[in-house]
């Protein structure tokens, strides 16, 4: 009897514990209170304004992105421009020496003086129309090209003209360059240059045809030369050191007549002949 009592139902099961367990409705939300509605409401509204600034970002980018090219460009030209103006003006950019190069008659020193009324001068600033009247000046330069040199210095690189013979002279004689500018004047013949003649002066035409003939002739024939000769440019003579004419003509094809007479210097030598004409070089005569 006792043990069939003590398997009884003395209480519930487990099977109708869980049963209720199952069934059991979600536990409820606390009751809506006014201080819970507004906690609500301000979430709501931060919520909302959140949403509505992510859409202007959104819908703005491209204006934003535009404007901030800009603002980059501007920063950069301004930027630019200041460097500019500080390079510019700075006392650390003004001409403080003056190098002079490619001088040989001239002296460097005068070329230095002429242009001290540029030192002091901020380096991007230097007058060069000024420096080009000063060095107009003087007339044994050519050509001549100007280099700054940041922070302080101006280069000048001048080409001197080169001397291509004697002009004979009512004082002695003018040693002048290819475009008859006297460089140096004398009473004694200079040496190692030739004397031209020619009808018209260093202006005419036979004076260039000269030129032209002298030019063209190789270093070995050009050191013996003692004169030439043009009334014309068709009619130029040359005459070598050892007294032989060279019968040109005029200054056409000079380089290829030059080969020739060089040929018939090594085949006649000087002193052995009275005269090469090469006016015609491909049937040229020796007398």
């Amino acid at each position: 009897m006792t043990g069939s009592r003590a398997a009884g139902p003395s209480g519930p099961s487990s099977d109708s514990v869980a049963a209720t367990d199952a069934g059991a409705d979600p536990p409820a939300e606390p009751p809506l209170t006014p201080r819970s509605a507004r906690a609500r409401l301000r979430a709501a509204r931060r919520a909302r304004k959140q949403y509505e600034r992510s859409e202007v970002r959104r819908f703005t980018s491209r204006s934003r992105r535009r404007r901030n090219l800009w603002i980059a460009a501007a920063g950069t030209v301004a930027a630019l421009v200041a460097f500019v103006l500080v390079g510019v003006f700075s006392p650390l950019m003004a001409l403080r020496t003056i190098e002079v190069t490619g001088t040989n008659r001239i002296p460097a020193a005068d070329v230095v003086q002429a242009l001290d009324g540029q030192l002091g001068t901020p380096l991007p600033l230097v007058d060069l129309a000024e420096v080009k009247r000063e060095l107009s000046e003087f007339t044994l330069i050519r050509s001549y090209v100007t280099e700054s040199r940041p922070p302080d210095t101006l280069v000048v690189r001048i080409i001197e003209r080169e001397p291509v013979g004697a002009i004979a002279s009512a004082t002695g004689f003018d040693l002048v360059d290819a475009a008859g500018v006297v460089i140096q004047s004398g009473a004694d013949r200079p040496a190692g240059y030739p004397i031209i003649t020619a009808t018209g002066g260093a202006s005419g035409a036979g004076f260039q045809a000269a030129v032209a003939v002298v030019w063209a002739l190789p270093e070995g024939i050009r050191s013996q030369l003692d004169s030439v000769a043009a009334a014309t440019k068709d009619d130029v003579t040359l005459t070598l050191t050892g007294g032989a004419r060279v019968v040109w003509g005029n200054a056409e094809r000079s380089e290829y007549k030059a080969v020739v007479l060089s040929a018939l210097i090594v085949s006649h030598p000087v002193g052995s002949v009275t005269e090469y004409d090469v006016s015609s070089p491909d049937s040229a005569v020796v007398r």
